[in-house]
């Protein structure tokens, strides 16, 4: 088995995170008004998120590791946290004048393959007056062959980079990415505030998936997001009615989401062009940090 295939892991710690909507300050967004119009603005202002619990939702997954489809088990967490502008992290103090409203999304996997396993955790935050404005994205992934840390936030220019890899020609550095941009690995959150509607069509430029061990080479396609029926889906021995989101990063790949058609718009499943697949097992509300 050579180096240069292993793939990502990431340490499964989780931190509490209680909800608190005491501070309405907002992250500037530098999107585009064309994504920001057709993204509904309170979606995560709800009030469904404050009932000081986290919405755990567990899914049948599919990922190619070394030629082969491996089964597992992915858990997302989605809970909303008061952040502050100075660290750009859940704050300690309530009262600081910096504060302002995040949706957290927390992404944990353990992939078992014939030699080792991989893990990844993958951590998404989210403007709460905007659930498309992506305020910091953090992805870590361990296994046998070494460990990555990459963390992207926004600032004032756009996005920053910062990385540490195990990878030869990567180590450690910095790159600038601008602002302008969704990520791959955001929207299987952030489409589920879109303004569905069948026909809907938003055009826009997308980073290409990070949840990796590489840096790579920031491939950002001209995306289009394309909203239709999506009929009645079978799940688990229940049936949801849906929307389906169509999203074309090039020819020959494209990405399908389905959503329910009721608040709040669960991910119902998945399906990407490189061969990963999410498919709704159960989800709760759950104040986990409690035991």
């Amino acid at each position: 088995m050579k180096l240069s295939y292993c793939l990502l892991m990431m340490l499964p710690v989780l931190s509490a995170c209680e909800s608190n909507s005491q501070n309405k300050n907002s992250v500037k967004t530098e999107l585009p008004s064309s994504i920001n119009s057709n993204f509904n603005s309170s979606w995560s202002s709800n009030k469904f998120w404050d009932d000081g619990k986290a919405e755990v939702a567990n899914y049948k997954a599919e990922r190619i590791i070394y030629k082969k489809l491996r089964s597992f088990s992915y858990s997302m967490i989605t809970v909303s946290e008061v952040f502050n502008k100075e660290f750009l992290t859940k704050t300690d103090d309530y009262n600081r004048k910096d504060n302002f409203n995040v949706m957290k999304v927390n992404f944990f996997a353990r992939i078992e393959t014939d030699k080792y396993p991989y893990h990844f955790l993958t951590s998404i935050f989210t403007d709460r007056n905007n659930a498309a404005n992506l305020v910091k994205f953090t992805n870590s992934s361990q296994e046998w062959c070494g460990n990555t840390f990459k963390e992207i936030r926004k600032n004032e220019k756009g996005f920053q980079l910062n990385y540490n890899s195990y990878w030869d020609t990567e180590g450690s550095g910095t790159k600038n990415l601008d602002g302008n941009i969704l990520l791959e690995d955001q929207l299987i959150f952030s489409l589920r505030a879109l303004s569905f509607k069948p026909g809907l069509v938003v055009n826009s430029k997308i980073l290409e998936t990070q949840i990796s061990s590489k840096v790579g080479k920031l491939i950002v396609y001209n995306a289009e997001m394309i909203v239709s029926e999506g009929g009645k889906v079978l799940i688990e021995n229940k049936t949801y009615d849906s929307w389906k989101v169509i999203v074309k990063l090039e020819k020959d790949k494209s990405n399908e989401y389905y959503f329910t058609k009721e608040y709040p718009n669960y991910l119902i499943k998945s399906q990407s062009w490189d061969g990963r697949t999410l498919t709704l097992n159960s989800i709760t509300r759950d104040d986990y940090w409690n035991f």
